[in-house]
């Protein structure tokens, strides 16, 4: 029988979830609102016991089982959160749990499971693919299936967040942001939101390779998509929930859909805030938030987004680290093309002046021109068009590849090879201190005649740089060259008969 919105408002009020979670923080993120211009606040499911809200729907869902079934055990399909929620529930109540995740899942989300005590299975690639063998164990073994999104009292733990939100934050609240796998949060703060202030608008976020709910919403039914982008692994549902569907159709204002590099920006904004690192689909609702604000011109008002979870892989930090700038818009990719011939990154290099350099690619590959991949720090997309104008005026072509994907992905990496042309190649390793213009020092210390056959740069946010160079110095200038390195005053390595650089960079 379908549950009204007064059925869902008794159920949530009813709802067992403080025996083992917290009423966590609404917390105002000063740094994110003033930069969008409005007022954001983050919702704290991330600092739950499990580090993640599930929690609440699937302990609500089990402590109302009876002994007995609790005694057959229970099972569980999910890509983490909800596997740690059943975990940690099934430890607190003493029953046997069985977890179907997918062989996707992060590590972390794996021992985290295991070490509750639970029996974890992998098998598949999303929550979809384990849910039939999920079933299978239930009839072949007795036991209790708990629904990570699409069940009555699922649904009701998962709105005690919407219930919370409303009795930290009284005053007028304009949107909730809500991540979006399978549905459970996303219908169970609406249901509670929506029959109390039916006023604030409800917007799930979902990622653009896995959008089932908001295709859903927008043709009138459910939708099974073929496949999910994994990197937001905690919403990777082929299909959303049958009553998820139902009371999102009636209660969901909007659907934003946002992607990696956007998830990943929302990560750093609310690590600048917070120092509080989120998993992919635990920043969805901040990076939706920023996006919609932007969209409809939004300005003064007051929003809510839910963070909902902090499983985060430590190894996924460095790509997260990489596309934030480019998600925020803080940093552009160009092309350039310039005169194979010395002095001419130095001419370059003037050229961009006092902006901070954050990546030099170059390798020498022919004797009339040479194309370089750089990346620079912007405060406004605008930029890029005004400096690749002022090179183009010197000379210089270039183009725009910060939404090259095949750029930002692979080719920054791949920036290299061998130059049989580059003849008395010398290989060298610097380190510099970080600051603006270091870059242009170097160069302008370097003797005009010397040509640079090869040059790597990367900004990694540390004390020092770390740049490699191939310059081509005559035998005859060994004294001058020697003299310019002391002068240099750099920390400097000699890597000419480096094997790594004998084998994929040598002449």
């Amino acid at each position: 029988m379908a549950q009204t919105p007064n059925d869902y408002l008794e159920r949530i009020l009813t709802a067992r979830v403080y025996d083992v979670a917290v009423e966590s923080p609404l917390e105002l993120a000063p740094n994110l609102s003033r930069r969008i211009g409005n007022q954001i606040y983050l919702k704290r499911e991330d600092i739950q016991p499990v580090f993640s809200f599930k929690i609440r729907g699937a302990y609500n869902k089990m402590v109302k089982l009876t002994r007995a079934e609790l005694d057959r055990g229970v099972v569980c399909a999910s890509a983490g959160n909800h596997a740690q929620g059943v975990a940690f529930s099934a430890e607190y109540l003493d029953c046997r749990a069985i977890i179907v995740m997918p062989a996707t899942a992060p590590q972390i989300k794996v021992d985290a499971v295991a070490r509750r005590g639970a029996e974890v299975v992998l098998i598949g690639e999303s929550y979809s693919d384990c849910y039939a063998h999920a079933i299978k164990l239930c009839e072949e073994n007795g036991m209790t299936f708990v629904h990570p999104y699409d069940d009555p009292e699922v649904i009701a733990g998962q709105g005690t967040v919407g219930m919370e939100i409303l009795m930290q934050h009284p005053d007028p609240l304009d949107a909730i942001f809500i991540p979006v796998g399978g549905g459970g949060l996303l219908a169970g703060v609406a249901a509670y939101i929506k029959r109390l202030r039916p006023e604030v608008k409800i917007i799930g976020v979902e990622p653009t390779d896995a959008n089932a709910m908001y295709l859903s919403l927008k043709l009138g039914e459910r939708v099974n998509l073929a496949q999910v982008g994994i990197f937001a692994d905690g919403v990777a549902v082929k299909q959303v929930g049958e009553e998820t569907f139902r009371l999102c159709r009636d209660l969901v204002d909007d659907v934003v859909l946002v992607d990696t590099d956007a998830m990943c920006a929302a990560i750093k904004d609310v690590f600048e805030d917070t120092r509080s690192i989120l998993e992919p689909a635990g920043a969805l609702a901040i990076a939706g938030a920023k996006l919609w604000a932007a969209r409809e011109k939004q300005e003064g008002k007051t929003f809510v987004a839910i963070a909902s979870g902090a499983n985060m892989n430590f190894d996924r930090l460095r790509y997260v680290a990489e596309q934030a700038e480019m998600g925020e818009g803080r940093e552009a990719i160009v092309a350039v093309t310039v005169p194979e011939e010395p002095g001419s990154f130095r001419n370059f290099c003037s050229l961009i002046g006092a902006r901070n350099v954050t990546e030099f690619n170059y390798r020498y590959g022919a004797d009339d021109q040479a194309h370089v991949f750089v990346g620079l720090s912007i405060q406004k997309r605008s930029e890029v068009t005004e400096l690749i104008e002022k090179l183009a005026a010197h000379g210089l072509p270039a183009i725009d590849l910060t939404d090259n994907e095949l750029a930002k992905l692979h080719i920054r990496h791949l920036v290299g090879g061998h130059a049989p042309q580059a003849q008395n190649e010398r290989l060298l390793r610097f380190e510099f201190p970080e600051r603006p213009g270091a870059l242009l020092n170097f160069l302008q210390s370097m003797n005009v005649g010397w040509n640079i056959s090869l040059f790597h740069y990367r900004n990694h946010g540390a004390d020092y740089g770390r740049i490699l160079v191939g310059i081509q110095v005559p035998a005859e200038d060994d004294d001058a060259f020697t003299a310019f390195l002391q002068k240099l005053g750099y920390p400097y390595w000699l890597e000419s008969d480096n094997p790594a650089y004998q084998l994929f960079l040598g002449s």
